[in-house]
């Protein structure tokens, strides 16, 4: 059996991860895992790491950005510690939606949308992928030809989300997607995101809105200060009382 099919090894394994900016540790030796078909969510404070780990999963910033990382990280089985960040996109099938989400204005939604093309094979068939985006994300298809600038901030959301999954990605990771979004449009949001995963997608969710997150995810993790301090099953960290206490107002 291929490592690709082999139902015992996760999708990601996170192994004793531990990175260093300067003098500065950002992560202490973390571990946890994701498996196929998951949605999985790290929450935490600010500042607790949580965007440090996505950036190691995808290799961003460069390799070549002062920063030492120790520990291991597989994608089905697979060490990509030295894979240069486009692979990470076009070979392995894993893609960002960014915090702050990174969109060019000048451009419209759909030439947005095309730009994440460059990972999928010639003959690819695209019209498909962006009758995908629009179907989740109706009013991005009303919006199709305007400048992205113009765009209101969960509309640019949405459009950063849609561009993640032009790349053709298997594994979608997303950075604080409810930051800034009027309730109607996160939940919107989720709601599409849920839609995305019931057809297959596998999804690792960092968000700061710990009720939100847990709500939506199978299992999470919780990270203080560069450390995984607990974890487990989604609904039974919600009924956590530090959780309720630090994170949901309780």
């Amino acid at each position: 059996m291929s490592i690709m099919n082999n139902p015992q090894i996760p999708l990601l394994e996170v192994r004793d991860l531990e990175v260093r900016y300067g003098n500065i540790s950002a992560l202490h030796g973390i571990s946890f895992t994701v498996e196929k078909g998951e949605i999985v969510t790290l929450i935490g404070a600010n500042g607790a790491g949580k965007t440090t780990t996505l950036h190691a999963i995808t290799r961003l910033p460069p390799p070549e950005a002062p920063r030492l990382v120790s520990g291991d990280i597989l994608i089905n089985g697979q060490s990509i510690i030295k894979t240069e960040p486009h692979d990470v996109v076009r070979k392995l099938h894993c893609a960002l939606a960014p915090e702050g989400r990174h969109i060019f204005g000048n451009l419209t939604v759909t030439e947005n949308l095309t730009l994440a093309t460059f990972s999928r094979p010639k003959g690819d068939d695209l019209k498909k992928g962006y009758e995908h985006v629009f179907e989740l994300f109706p009013r991005l298809a009303e919006r199709r030809h305007q400048r992205s600038e113009s765009l209101s901030g969960g509309e640019q959301q949405m459009l950063a989300v849609g561009r993640a999954l032009m790349s053709g990605c298997t594994f979608l990771m997303l950075d604080e997607p409810s930051m800034g979004l009027a309730p109607l449009l996160m939940y919107d949001m989720f709601r599409a995101l849920k839609k995305l995963n019931q057809e297959g997608m596998t999804i690792l969710l960092i968000e700061q809105n710990a009720k939100l997150a847990l709500d939506f995810a199978h299992r999470g993790y919780l990270l203080e200060t560069g450390e995984i301090i607990l974890s487990g099953n989604a609904a039974e960290l919600l009924k956590n009382p530090d959780i309720h206490k630090a994170y949901l107002g309780h």
